[in-house]
Parts: C-alpha cells; sequence; structure tokens
C-alpha cells in the first residue's frame, strides 16, 4: 500500500499536471458517488473541509441532518490514466464524516473499518481475495447497453472467438498502472462472460479495490464501444457471475487459518470461522446476494452455491477451502456477487467468522459429493439448508437477524432494509413478458 502525506499528494499533482480530483465514496447500495474538484481545492480537500449534502445520498441521512464531510484517505490517490483529454484527473477515496468531526455510521467503508477493528481485538488482520466476474455486451445506435454481443466463447476460450480479449487486455493494462497486481485474466463460462482476477490483500484496500475495479472495467469498455455489466445473471440457461470472496486471517506473518497436522490443513481457527459463515449465511445473503435478480443466479446446475455446506474436494457447497496451503489457505465464500457492495459483504462475513471464533463453533462433516446430484432426503439427512430462493425471502431472514443488526449497525441496517423492501415490492408486482406469454393466450 502506498503510504503518501499530504505533502506527497501535492507534489505529484503538480509535477504530474493534475487539474481535477475525484473526491470517492459508496452508498449503502454499492454505488460509487463522486465530487470533482479542480486542483486549486485539493489542499482544503486534503484538510477535510469539502462539504456536501448527504441527504441526496441513498440510505444516507434526512434533510434536516444533511451537511457532511469527506476525509480523504491519502493512500487511495492514483491518476485515472484513462482521463487526460482536459487535463489530467486523479482520485481520492474518502471516508464520510459528519460536520462536527465525528464519523458517519452509515457509511459502508465505516462499517468495514469496525470489522477490521473487531478482528484487531482479537489479534487478527484479514486478508481477502475477490473473483470479479462481469459481462460485455454491444450498445445499440444510441449507445444504450443490449444483451446483444459477437461474442459466443466459452471457458478460457480465445479470439477471435473470445471477442472481448482486446478490451479486457486494456483493462489489466489500465488496472496495473493504478498499482494493481493482476493474476489472471480469461473468458468464462457463459456467453459474453469475463473474469480478472487480482491479488488479495489487506480487507479495506481489496474493498476499495473492488470499487475501482468496477469504475476501470466500465469505462474501458466503454472506450472499446462495449458496455460492462455487473448483473449477476442477464441470461437465462447460461451461468451468472459471482464475486467469490477468499478470506484468510493472520496473526503477525502466520496464517492463522493453516495447521500443518491438520488432514485439510485446517486449524480450529478456520473450522469455527467456517461454521460461523454457515451460521449466519441465509441472514448474510441479503448483503451477499443483494438484488432481485441475484437469486436467478442461485438456482442449482450452474455451478453457483445454493446449500449451506463447505468442501476442500468440492465446488457445489456454499464454501470451498482451495488446495493451497501455508500461506494460501483460505476460506473461498462462492455465494456473493457483484452487485454486492464490497464494504458490507466483506464486513458481515468477517463479522459471521469471528463470532464463530468467539463461540467456539464446529461446522458439520464436509460434503465431498455433488450437492446437486442428492436427493431431498439425503440433504435432509444430511441435516443441509438452502439459501433464501428469493429477494423476498432474503429480507425476511434479514430483518430477525440481531446478529446483522449489530454487525451493520443501527443506520444501515435500517436504512438498507427498507430500500430491498421497495426494490422487492417493485418486482413483485410488475407484470413479467414470461407471464404475458405464458397466461394470456390461455385464460
Amino acid at each position: 500500500m502506498s503510504c503518501y502525506t499530504k505533502e506527497d499528494i501535492m507534489r505529484i499533482a503538480a509535477e504530474e499536471n493534475v487539474k481535477f480530483i475525484n473526491l470517492q465514496f459508496t452508498d449503502i447500495l454499492g454505488m460509487l458517488k463522486s465530487v470533482s474538484i479542480t486542483v486549486s481545492q485539493l489542499e482544503k480537500a486534503l484538510g477535510n473541509r469539502c462539504g456536501f449534502d448527504g441527504s441526496s445520498i441513498d440510505g444516507f441521512v434526512r434533510i434536516e441532518e444533511s451537511d457532511m464531510c469527506l476525509h480523504p484517505d491519502y493512500n487511495t490517490f492514483v491518476i485515472l490514466p484513462w482521463e487526460e483529454k482536459t487535463g489530467k484527473t486523479a482520485r481520492l477515496i474518502c471516508d464520510v464524516y459528519f460536520s462536527d468531526g465525528t464519523p458517519f455510521e452509515g457509511d459502508p467503508r465505516y462499517v468495514l473499518k469496525r470489522a477490521i477493528k473487531a478482528a484487531a481485538e482479537m489479534g487478527y488482520t484479514v486478508n481477502v481475495g475477490p473473483e470479479c466476474e462481469f459481462f460485455l455486451f454491444d450498445l445499440d445506435e444510441q449507445n444504450r447497453p443490449t444483451t446483444k454481443s459477437q461474442d459466443f466463447g466459452g471457458y478460457f476460450d480465445l479470439g477471435p472467438v473470445d471477442r472481448g480479449e482486446n478490451c479486457r487486455k486494456d483493462i489489466c493494462l489500465t488496472l496495473e498502472k493504478m498499482g494493481f497486481e493482476i493474476e489472471a485474466s480469461h473468458h468464462e463460462n457463459a456467453r459474453a462472460q469475463h473474469e480478472i482476477d487480482f491479488k488479495y490483500d489487506e480487507v479495506l484496500k481489496t474493498a476499495d479495490n473492488v470499487m475501482t475495479f468496477k469504475l476501470v472495467v466500465k469505462n474501458l469498455a466503454n472506450q472499446h464501444k462495449l458496455y460492462a455489466t455487473f448483473m449477476p445473471k442477464p441470461f437465462f440457461g447460461q451461468a451468472g457471475s459471482g464475486m467469490h470472496t477468499n478470506i484468510s486471517l493472520f496473526k503477525g506473518d502466520k496464517n492463522a487459518f493453516y495447521d500443518e497436522n491438520d488432514e485439510l490443513g485446517l486449524s480450529s481457527v478456520a473450522y469455527s470461522f467456517i461454521a460461523g459463515i454457515m451460521k449466519h449465511a441465509k441472514s448474510m445473503a441479503l448483503v451477499t446476494n443483494p438484488i432481485v435478480n441475484s437469486y436467478k443466479r442461485l438456482v442449482p446446475g450452474y455451478e453457483a452455491p445454493v446449500y449451506i455446506a463447505w468442501s476442500a474436494k468440492n465446488r457445489s457447497p456454499l464454501i470451498r477451502i482451495p488446495s493451497a496451503k501455508g500461506l494460501g489457505t483460505r476460506v473461498e465464500l462462492r455465494n456473493p456477487d457483484p452487485a454486492a457492495n464490497p464494504y458490507l459483504e466483506m464486513a458481515v462475513s468477517i463479522f459471521a467468522g469471528l463470532d464463530g471464533i468467539k463461540n467456539n463453533l464446529t461446522p458439520p462433516a464436509p460434503t465431498d459429493t455433488n450437492i446437486f446430484e442428492m436427493t431431498k432426503k439425503e440433504l435432509d439427512d444430511e441435516g443441509i439448508e438452502m439459501l433464501p430462493r428469493t429477494l423476498g425471502e432474503a429480507i425476511h431472514v434479514f430483518k430477525k437477524s440481531d446478529f446483522i443488526k449489530e454487525a451493520l449497525g443501527k443506520h444501515v441496517f435500517e436504512k438498507y432494509v427498507a430500500a430491498k423492501a421497495e426494490e422487492w415490492n417493485k418486482y413483485r408486482t410488475r407484470v413479467s413478458q414470461w407471464e404475458i406469454d405464458e397466461y394470456l393466450g390461455k385464460y
């Protein structure tokens, strides 16, 4: 991680002829927001004196308490490589504060910092590595997004079948200019679907990187006259996009999840962490899978997990233990999708795992067979439960969870569930084209 001072940023901005700075933050629904300032206002912003109207942002504050302030994180300063036509533009990711200098409890970055603090109080640091998938689609004549594509590639296919290959390469090069370490890039299973993996890091930086990754993907796709979407399931009958989240806890320079004497190489801490996530997986679903479309992905048969189980030998359960050992030992949570707010998704995952450690929970035996091929009786006999099947079910479980309320904090909990209830009501009262096709001629 870069360690910039105020003086460093002022000097770099002058040397690189930076003209604009985007002060970025994220609302509770995971939407990236930005206030753009000219370089003449940079010193003021670095002094935490840049205010804005918080009442206009989803899930923030009421209009009578709208004055808020952005506090830039100096270590997130970076020049945006694609914005140079009117002078260079840099960005700073910010924490949101009240005007009196107290942190705003509705800031998703603040929620994640609380999880980091909880882990630190137990002696742990948290590393996270996400696997972000997305689709690249054609634009129509008015430059609006479509679900059309000339890309008919499949898993690991090459160009010219993989029509998004050049765009993906440019995305990787741009991310590297911004300090990312790109580990792999490839075509995914579904038509027009892609994945770019970047190296794990400390969890706050990783959540910041997910938001930056989305911004870069969308901007570079636009330069290639394509539209990038992180919608989980744009096609019926094909695989959807996930954001598998790999988590490990460290004590100093040692991986707290690793035990060389265990058959699977897992420590008691790792087993309890797994048990904690399994315990809270249902209540977390509204955060890990936050939109109506998320639950079109979570169906059997397309590799996305549906059942709350774990394994070190197959990919059908909710949690997988990758084969890497030692420093690479980690827990892979497979149900999150890229529509999730990464700050909230990583926060609830950490809190759930820590709850398992605090209470010395033990997970059930691993499920090493393909769960999708198990009968209902076999699932019942093994005590394997399902994730919520719709956004409505997820809301119901979420609302009843004291764990979630404590993890997110009262403000985010209430604002988030209200927004999701409104979204579900809009969906369930809408008449779909499927209903017209299926029923109009029958009844």
